[in-house]
């Protein structure tokens, strides 16, 4: 098939080599607002799959493309996403759908019925131990939830410009939580109270306040159910890249991210686990999610599935962020019913 590829940034071009490298993906036509940015891709995946330039988004969605991806910048991707379901084309995008809850939700309501092959980009829902996690809570094997945590520890924090407008750590990194909790336990979330702290500001001298952002934060959620889910964020973890999921139920308790690579050392006499060395990147961690993501978007576009992650998934982990945000702001818990009235 021949696919578009909007936006070829840091994640714009590692989805180029990705999709390069799929055997269902004979061409692929690319552009980028920055066209050294377009040339520089184009040299880089040219000898693996026949790679067509595009002067702009609208050349691109005219070049006969069975469906398009749009890595853009955030800002960009309600027009985008609008404009590739106009055309009538299968799209994926990567999160969030808009920047702004409000746009979110006028755009959602106007594609309302031709979305069916729109499909979002969390790829926690492709990593194979979110999948066992998932099928243990659906088999029953682990009894009744009481307790979910979940973790998402960078590195090191984005550039400021990106911080600036990345809608803060809930709308940008929790919400990769967030969906893998509702996706994993299939319960909707009613209820949230979040906190954040911003040590490195005093500390490092980090500009995470200004913004206003915080550069750590943790979130107690009500689940529908009435099972607790705790999600932890931090944009300082210079061990590396931590992405876990606990589960804790009446008859087994069980954990996504025990390997090797987990970048937490223990201190406990003899234990040598994890041998390393730690994930550093998120493109580390997660390559092979991201791998199967693209390859279920070429099934999507080639009608063999469903979408994987719909415009209302995507819209329902944009209300938790949102309601995060708000808690944050205001010092209380916040009921999801408040926030979507």
């Amino acid at each position: 098939m021949r696919l578009g590829l909007i936006g070829l940034g840091r994640i714009g071009a590692f989805h180029a080599r990705t999709l390069a490298e799929l055997d269902r993906v004979d061409s692929l036509v690319i552009t980028d607002a920055v066209p050294s940015a377009t040339a520089a891709v184009t040299e880089a995946v040219g000898s693996l799959v026949s790679t067509e330039p595009a002067d702009s988004p609208e050349k691109l969605l005219a070049s006969g493309v069975d469906g398009v991806l749009i890595a853009a910048a955030t800002n960009a991707h309600p027009e985008l996403l609008a404009a590739a379901v106009d055309a009538g084309l299968p799209v994926f995008c990567e999160k969030p759908i808009s920047g702004d809850i409000a746009e979110a939700r006028a755009l959602a309501e106007r594609i309302a019925g031709r979305d069916e092959r729109v499909q979002i980009g969390y790829p926690r829902r492709f990593d194979a131990g979110y999948t066992a996690a998932r099928a243990a809570v659906a088999s029953g094997q682990l009894g009744w939830l009481h307790t979910i945590r979940a973790t998402t520890l960078d590195p090191a924090p984005p550039p400021p410009a990106y911080v600036a407008v990345s809608g803060g750590i809930f709308r940008d990194c929790s919400v990769h939580d967030f969906d893998a909790l509702r996706w994993v336990t299939g319960r909707e979330v009613v209820e949230v109270y979040a906190v954040g702290g911003n040590r490195a500001d005093s500390l490092e001298g980090a500009s995470f306040g200004s913004v206003p952002d915080v550069d750590s934060a943790a979130v107690v959620l009500t689940l529908d159910d009435g099972s607790l889910a705790l999600v932890s964020n931090t944009r300082y973890n210079p061990r590396g890249y931590d992405v876990r999921l606990e589960l804790h139920g009446s008859r087994d308790s069980i954990a996504v991210g025990l390997d090797d690579g987990l970048p937490l050392r223990s201190v406990e006499p003899g234990v040598s686990f994890p041998a390393g060395p730690p994930h550093s990147f998120f493109m580390d961690r997660l390559a092979p999610a991201f791998r199967a993501e693209l390859a279920a978007f070429t099934e999507l576009v080639a009608g063999t599935r469903p979408s994987p992650c719909t415009v209302a998934d995507a819209m329902e982990t944009g209300w938790i962020a949102e309601a995060a945000t708000l808690s944050l702001r205001e010092h209380r818990p916040v009921r999801l019913a408040e926030v979507k009235a």
